[in-house]
């Protein structure tokens, strides 16, 4: 065997270990980085979650009655004010004279193409706490 032939597999055995040690610590780093994105990932997603967890939540906790200047905020559903005017047994003209309003927008109150302005949530609160007898009484008085 010659010199050169020697000192050519030398040299070739040579880099290829210092290329597999440098490979080798780049794997290693890959391997670290992949994991640490994927843990971020899980993280990010649990993130999400709670996030949208909470806005839910505060969507449904927000509108509960609250203090304010004495007077109870009430809630509003087109849904629910129909169906207490039902368990009133009440016309919508006559609910809504209880209210302080016109038949037509208890009609459009429970369709639920407008709302009910602020000035009248109280007066819808205080028609939860009648019964049909009370809600009778009341509207007799108004006449």
């Amino acid at each position: 065997m010659n010199i050169a032939t020697a000192l050519k597999s030398e040299i070739s055995r040579v880099a290829r270990k210092e290329v597999r040690a440098e490979v080798s610590a780049l794997k290693k780093a890959s391997s670290k980085y992949r994991s640490e994105i994927a843990e971020l990932k899980r993280r990010l997603a649990k993130l999400e979650r709670d996030v949208a967890q909470a806005s839910k939540g505060t969507r449904k906790a927000a509108p509960k009655a609250a203090e304010e200047g004495g007077e109870t905020v009430a809630r509003y559903s087109a849904k629910n004010l129909a169906s207490l005017r039902k368990k009133l047994d009440l016309s919508a003209a006559d609910f809504g004279k209880l209210l302080g309003v016109s038949g037509a927008s208890i009609y459009l109150w429970e369709e639920g193409k407008t709302r009910p302005r602020e000035k009248n949530m109280p007066a819808i609160a205080r028609a939860r706490q009648l019964t049909k007898k009370t809600a009778q009484e009341q509207l007799a008085m108004l006449g």
